[in-house]
Formats: C-alpha cells, sequence, structure tokens
C-alpha cells in the first residue's frame, strides 16, 4: 500500500486516501466548414458594363472534432490557441469530455483513462508521464484522439488519448523551446526545462528535460468516535503534512527510418517530509527521509517494417528506500525502514495485413515485473523476498469502412495473469463504432473490458504507522478488478457531444478508515468490494460571440451505487445522483491580440467513496496569455487557480457502528507565472509517466 507516492509530489501518510478522494472527483465527470459564396447574373454579350463589387468576406469554422472507427479526432491546439495553457497536460484539460482536476486527468464515462503517444504506450508511471506532459510544449501538438475503446493493437485496455506529434522535417533546423516558471502555493516551488527537435537526412531527434524544486503543504483535521469495548472514544486530530524534492524528468528519442529508440527517466534527489500532528493521543512527528535518490528508467525500442510487421520491447528500473521516524514529541517510538526494487521486461509483436476493404491485425504480449520488497520495524523483519508477476496476452482485431458512413473496429485478446499469491485466465472484447449519416450528425458506440491491478506493494503484507492510533495494512488478498464499461455518443455539427454511458466494476477496490471493534486502531487497508456501477449522461456545447468571448459548458450527471457485503467485518450499499458542472470561458480584445483571458468555473455536487460520503465542491480558476517579441516568441502565462480555495472535500462516515470524519484544508489555491521563449520557429511537441503501481507507501 502506498502512504508515501513518488511522482509530481512526494506526500506523506493518508495520501492514498486523499488521491482516492481526488481521483473520484476526476472518475465521477464537427461541421466542415460553411462557405459563403457570392450569386452571380448572366449579363448579355452585346452588354459592357463596369460594376464595382463590394468587399468579399468568406468566413468558416474550422471543424473541431471529426469521428471514424469509434474515435474521436479533436483539434485541440484550435480549441486552446487562446487559453493561458503553455505545454500538453494543461491543454488536455480541455478536450471534450475530459475532467482536469488540479493537474490529474480523468474522462468522463470511463474508469480510467491512458494517454499514449503517437499511438505508442510509454510505459511510464503515470506522475512522470504527467511531469513529461508538463514540460512538453503546445506548439508541437497535431492533434488528439480520444478513444473510449481502444483497439488491442495500441496494447492498452479501456480508454485512451492518444497525443499526436507533429514530426520534425530537415528544413526545420534545430528548433526549441526554453520554459521557466514559479509557483506560489502554500510555498513557493519552481522550475524550467528545454524541449528541442533535430532532423537531418533519415534521423529525428528528440529530448525534453524538466528540473522542478517543489515544496507541498497540507493539512487534514479527523474526529473518530471509536465505539470499543461498548463504549465511545472521541479522537481528534489535527494533522499538517510538509513535504518537498528535487525532480529531473528527461525524455529523450532517436528514430532512423523504421527504428526509434526512446528513453524516459525521472529522478527525484533531496526527498524528505514530515507530518505533525496534535490532538487527543497527544503531539507526534513522522519525519521521512530516503537513503538516496529515488530512481525511475525506461528504455524502449520498437521496428515498424514495410509489411506490416511491428515489433518491440522496454525496461524498467524503479527504486527506493525510505526511512519513517515515530516520536511523540521528543521520545522516540519506532522507525521503519521500506524499500523497493523492481525490474520489468516488456515485449510485444504486432502484425497487420489490408485485404481489400478489411484491415486484420493480431499480436502477442508479454510482460515480467519482479518486485525486490522489503520492511524492517525496528529491530523485527517486516517482511522480505521477491514476487514475480507474469502477464501474457494474445490478440486479434477487424478494422472496416462502409460507403454508407459506418466505420467499426473490432478486437478480442486472451490474457493470463500470475503472481505469487492468484492466477487467472481473462477474455477482453473491444468495439468501436461510428456511424455518420451526414457530416453534421456523428453517432458512435463503444464497448470495452480492462482489468485493473493494485500496486506492487499493496500486495504486500506490510504495516506503515501513521500514530500509535492509525495505521495503514498491506493485502496479499488483494485481487485485480474487471471494469466493463459502453458509451454511446452522438456528435453534432462536430464540435456539441453527448455521451451516454455505464460502467460496472466487479470486485472493485477502495481503500478507507476503518474503526476496528478489537481495538482502539484505525485501519486503513485496501480491500475488494462487491462492485460498483455508475450510469450517466454527459454533455459538451462550446460556444462563441465572435473572436471576444469563446466558451464550453460541461454537465456531466450520473447515478452511482457502490456494494460490499464484507468492508472488513460490516456491510454498506451506498448510492447517490451526482452532478458534475464546467464553464471554460476565454475572451480577445481584438481578433489579433497578443493578450487572452480566461474564466473558468466548475461544481460538484456531494458525492460517494465506497462507505464514505463526500462534501460538494467548487472552484474558479483564471489566467492571462500574453505572446511578444520578434514573431511573437516570447509568451508570459498568469495563471490563478482555485481562487478561493474551496476544492477540498470532507469526508463523512456514519454507519454500522462507524462514525468518522476527516475535513481536507489542503492549499489548492496557487498562483502561477511562466515565461516561455521559442527559437527557430519552435512549434512545440507534446509529449502521465505512470507511477500508479510503484512506491512504498499507500
Amino acid at each position: 500500500m502506498e502512504i508515501w507516492a513518488v511522482g509530481k509530489d512526494v506526500i506523506l501518510p493518508r495520501a492514498k486516501t486523499i488521491r482516492n478522494m481526488k481521483r473520484f472527483f476526476i472518475l465521477t465527470f464537427t461541421t466542415t466548414a460553411a462557405l459563403t459564396s457570392m450569386a452571380q447574373n448572366e449579363v448579355p454579350d452585346t452588354l459592357v458594363t463596369t460594376q464595382h463589387l463590394h468587399e468579399v468576406v468568406v468566413k468558416g469554422e474550422k471543424p473541431q472534432i471529426k469521428g471514424h472507427d469509434g474515435i474521436m479526432v479533436v483539434d485541440l491546439p484550435n480549441i486552446v490557441k487562446d487559453k493561458p495553457v503553455t505545454n500538453i497536460l494543461e491543454a488536455l484539460g480541455y478536450l471534450p469530455g475530459v475532467i482536469d482536476n488540479n493537474g490529474m486527468i480523468g474522462l468522463a464515462g470511463a474508469n480510467s483513462v491512458t494517454i499514449i503517444l503517437n499511438g505508442e504506450l510509454t510505459n511510464m508511471p503515470l506522475q512522470n508521464l504527467y511531469q513529461l506532459l508538463y514540460t512538453t510544449p503546445i506548439d508541437r501538438l497535431k492533434t488528439v484522439e480520444v478513444m473510449y475503446t481502444a483497439p488491442a493493437k495500441y496494447h492498452v485496455n479501456g480508454a485512451v488519448i492518444n497525443v499526436v506529434l507533429k514530426t520534425p522535417t530537415p528544413l526545420d533546423g534545430l528548433q526549441g523551446q526554453v520554459r521557466a516558471g514559479y509557483n506560489q502555493s502554500h510555498y513557493g516551488s519552481y522550475g524550467g526545462g528545454i524541449a528541442a527537435t533535430y532532423a537531418v537526412k533519415d534521423w529525428t531527434f528528440d529530448l525534453n528535460y524538466g528540473l522542478a524544486r517543489s515544496k507541498s503543504w497540507n493539512h487534514e483535521e479527523t474526529f473518530s468516535n471509536h465505539l470499543f469495548d461498548n463504549r465511545r472514544t472521541m479522537i481528534e486530530d489535527n494533522m499538517h503534512r510538509i513535504s518537498e524534492c528535487w525532480s529531473n524528468t528527461i525524455y529523450a528519442a532517436v528514430s532512423y527510418k523504421n527504428f526509434r529508440l526512446t528513453y524516459n527517466g525521472q529522478i527525484k534527489s533531496s526527498a524528505k517530509g514530515s507530518s505533525l500532528s496534535d490532538g487527543t493521543l497527544g503531539n507526534f512527528t513522522n519525519n521521512y527521509t530516503y537513503d538516496g535518490p529515488i530512481n525511475y528508467h525506461n528504455i524502449a525500442l520498437r521496428y515498424s517494417s514495410p509489411i506490416g510487421l511491428t515489433v518491440g520491447g522496454d525496461y524498467t528500473r524503479y527504486s527506493e528506500s525510505r526511512n519513517q521516524s515515530l516520536f511523540q514529541k521528543n521520545d522516540y517510538l519506532l522507525g521503519e525502514l521500506n524499500k523497493q526494487d523492481i525490474n520489468r521486461w516488456h515485449i510485444y509483436l504486432d502484425q497487420q495485413h489490408q485485404l481489400g476493404t478489411w484491415q486484420l491485425n493480431y499480436g502477442i504480449e508479454y510482460q515480467r515485473a519482479d518486485d525486490s520488497s522489503s520492511q524492517k520495524i525496528d529491530e523485527s523483519e517486516g517482511f522480505s523476498g521477491t514476487t514475480s508477476e507474469n502477464v501474457a496476452d494474445a490478440y486479434i482485431g477487424l478494422q472496416r469502412s462502409f460507403d454508407c458512413g459506418l466505420s467499426f473496429n473490432l478486437s478480442a485478446k486472451g490474457e493470463y495473469y500470475h503472481n505469487t499469491y492468484q492466477h487467472n485466465w481473462n477474455f477482453i472484447p473491444q468495439l468501436g463504432a461510428t456511424y455518420y449519416p451526414t457530416p453534421k450528425s456523428i453517432f458512435q458506440l463503444n464497448m470495452s473490458t480492462i482489468r485493473v491491478y493494485p500496486s506492487y506493494w499493496e500486495l504486500r503484507n506490510g504495516t506503515s504507522h501513521i500514530n500509535p492510533y492509525s495505521k495503514v495494512l498491506g493485502n496479499p488478498a488483494l485481487q485485480p478488478y474487471l471494469n466493463y464499461s459502453g458509451q454511446f455518443s452522438y456528435i453534432f455539427s462536430q464540435k456539441y457531444v453527448a455521451t451516454l454511458y455505464v460502467q460496472y466494476a466487479d470486485k472493485a477496490t477502495v481503500q478507507l478508515p476503518y474503526q476496528s471493534p478489537n481495538e482502539l486502531s484505525l485501519i486503513f487497508q485496501t480491500i475488494n468490494m462487491n462492485y460498483t456501477k455508475i450510469a450517466g449522461l454527459n454533455l459538451n456545447v462550446p460556444f462563441n460571440a465572435g473572436f471576444i468571448w469563446n466558451a464550453t459548458a460541461t454537465a456531466n450527471i450520473f447515478n452511482q451505487r457502490q456494494k460490499a457485503d464484507r468492508f472488513h467485518d460490516i456491510s454498506f450499499d451506498n448510492k447517490k445522483w451526482i452532478f458534475y458542472g464546467e464553464l471554460n470561458n476565454s475572451f480577445r480584445f481584438s481578433q489579433n491580440s497578443p493578450v487572452s483571458l480566461s474564466v473558468d468555473l466548475t461544481y460538484l455536487s456531494p458525492s460517494i467513496q465506497g462507505i464514505a460520503d463526500l462534501s460538494s465542491l467548487w472552484k474558479v480558476d483564471a489566467g492571462v496569455k500574453w505572446r511578444f517579441g520578434k514573431k511573437r516568441s516570447c509568451e508570459l502565462d498568469l495563471q490563478a487557480n482555485d481562487i478561493f480555495n474551496r476544492w477540498s472535500p470532507t469526508m463523512t462516515i456514519n454507519h454500522a457502528g462507524q462514525d468518522y470524519r476527516m475535513k481536507v484544508h489542503d492549499m489548492t489555491r496557487n498562483l502561477k507565472l511562466t515565461f516561455i521563449w521559442r527559437f527557430n520557429g519552435f512549434k512545440p511537441k507534446a509529449t502521465e509517466i505512470d507511477t500508479s503501481r510503484f512506491g512504498t507507501g499507500n
């Protein structure tokens, strides 16, 4: 389990619960150009006339969304051209159906979404990929494909956002961008980076490097009215968490004809943190330090042959060693040493054939991960050893387009999963279809099945102490769960989108606090529920008033139900109707104005997470973008996010003897200033590393 998450920020105890709450917020929620022509009248041959015509103005609106094979192709660069965004990660928040919750990307109607680059899975941990997208300029973005059902050839189950980048050519020469920024929240964070591309003959080179110094602050109040030994004991706790680190993120790629070699990595140094709590049980300090840098390295090789054969593989190395010391005032209570070393190998082979109007594709894939982790609590050995995980699959897929406007992709995959504790076989079908009777009316149907795996650390039988009352337990019996989903979308005039969706997650997981009836102890442990069911409707409506005002309204209303017959030793069946609304606005003073403004409003009604009820949330974001310099090669962006600091929830549990409340007072308000200089006509390129399964915390 993961009480310390590595990635964008170092997160201290209870972060998994807070992150799950934030992820829930995430999980819960083109016309052709019209041309004006001039009517012309016939003039007799014998009549010579001279006529001065008024200026003819041809106006057209560029399509925002196109569809084929169950895929939405979105002209995202055009959508965000006036928004105060400087990188790919920020731009993705303006995709139809996409929800950007403080930098975390979700897709309405989908359990989760995977981001890939140019049709290739990066195999990067989530936080690393987010960092890479954050350091990649927006100008190199060509288009974005949104797939609720990704064809099996992408080696991704479920929803996918495919970021398609512009390819440099030898005529471009060396192009690049330099970026520097400062972010003021409770504490100040700062960083910078460089992105560059170069092409010569059959070679292309890409480099993206970012360096950031981050420091975060979180605050939670908890009230646990614990029933033990036939009486109630109120245990209050007021916790502040501070974390800081230096983060180096590197992405480098070289291509020669049909070969491509890629390296991506993240090295976090000087990482440390502490949690300071005071309350009923006294004053406690939990200090976290690392014996060395947190290392993530991934190297991948891919070859695409002219006959439709693609073969590739990658190797991932992850390591961390974290020390924890718990004190009550100045008295030492206990210490923990948590280590994790992961080696993961992944290979695949794909073949594609064009059989007339049909496209046939099939392939195989294999992945092995060896997790050598250990935990030592003072002088006693918590656990130690190596756990191996093996995943093998084979797939076959068909793709076809018809003259009537119907196109589809269909695939089926058989998967075998095995680790030290369990093994199973899975059948994973996928269907994506598009039908457009006219260019203004596009219908899409998607159906998919995905298997969601727990983090490596959660499968360990370890214990992490927050204080003498609260602790986090591992769960070797934790099972992966299957999520079935379906989406039916209607795209009108290639910009308005309505999506009706359903989801069913069999044995979905949740981590929430539980008051033990056997001892005065609060337990955090990830367990399997019976299921989670969601059904809803998402609407995305862009509109404008000339060049002055451009806006997009999003409304997502859905019903969620979560049921568990065995949540520790109790049961629950929690359900609620939930509404998510968002209004994004951008303003320009003139058609060619170098300055643009934005104001975004967001609201989420009361919601649920497992046995818990969550309060409503709302926020207001604003920003300004100024382009200046020769050919407007310089850019200055100022963003104020969550101006009123209201995007933090209150969680309440009051069921079957459980009586618990957590109020989150995180500093979600921040002010960010970014300066960008582009040289040699650079048009930025898009590049989330997924560390969701790595790390020694829960």
